[in-house]
């Protein structure tokens, strides 16, 4: 069953109906956003023992959890708001014991305990809530969720198209203290006008102002660069 455009635009990004009628029109195909675990895996394994206990927020039919399992993590708890992908996941996965699966709202993961998890990782989750209604409310109530759940010293890394000025504000809402490194990375592909697709080293983290915006005058290498906020939960 394939769905016209309009039938999709008729759901909201942060709705369970939307993605249940996506996941079910995509099959058992999987697609990751914004960057696969090869490019993303040297930031992960710099801030994420293998050892700790992972939250993938946002799971969908991504190979992330996968990716990382075969890498050496050994707990990866993954939630969707979608139990049609849930279900599919589950079934999938059902023969690695350290991916686990769980249908959850981001925004009320009131199951889990307070500072039970180590890493939260998001890849697009908090972009999906600000593209859908009461964007402003949706961000705030996850990331209040995500701070609590993280023990203090813990990482949230948020993997996002939203640059600083709109991402830093929401990040320093009341109640959470990060400590935020930002590192920004281009898009899969791409290649500079010079031919060299990374003239600056990637792991080079990309100083941020008093204020947590981009220096004056900082050009993207690439326009449609994806950044990474290694967010670390201060006491």
């Amino acid at each position: 069953m394939m769905m016209s455009s309009s039938q999709r635009h008729a759901y909201s990004y942060g709705d369970a109906l939307y993605w249940d009628a996506r996941y079910l029109a995509d099959g058992s195909a999987s697609f990751d956003w914004y960057q696969r675990y090869s490019a993303l895996r040297p930031f992960v394994r710099k801030y994420v023992p293998v050892s700790a206990r992972v939250l993938m927020v946002g799971c969908g039919n991504a190979v992330l959890s996968e990716d990382m399992v075969k890498d050496g993590y050994i707990d990866i708890m993954n939630i969707d708001i979608s139990s049609i992908v849930i279900e599919m996941m589950r079934t999938k996965y059902a023969h690695i014991p350290q991916l686990r699966y769980m249908q959850m709202d981001v925004r009320d993961m009131s199951f889990f305990d307070d500072e039970s998890f180590d890493c939260v990782f998001d890849k697009g989750t908090l972009d999906s809530l600000m593209c859908g209604m009461d964007a402003q409310l949706s961000a705030s109530q996850m990331l209040e969720e995500v701070n609590r759940l993280l023990r203090p010293g813990g990482i949230y890394m948020l993997i996002t198209y939203g640059d600083p000025s709109v991402r830093i504000p929401h990040l320093n809402q009341p109640g959470c203290n990060w400590k935020i490194i930002l590192y920004i990375i281009p898009r899969p592909g791409f290649q500079s006008p010079g031919g060299d697709s990374r003239p600056r080293s990637i792991m080079e983290p990309v100083p941020l102002t008093e204020s947590g915006q981009l220096p004056a005058g900082f050009v993207l290498e690439d326009p449609d660069s994806h950044y990474i906020y290694v967010c670390k939960k201060m006491h």
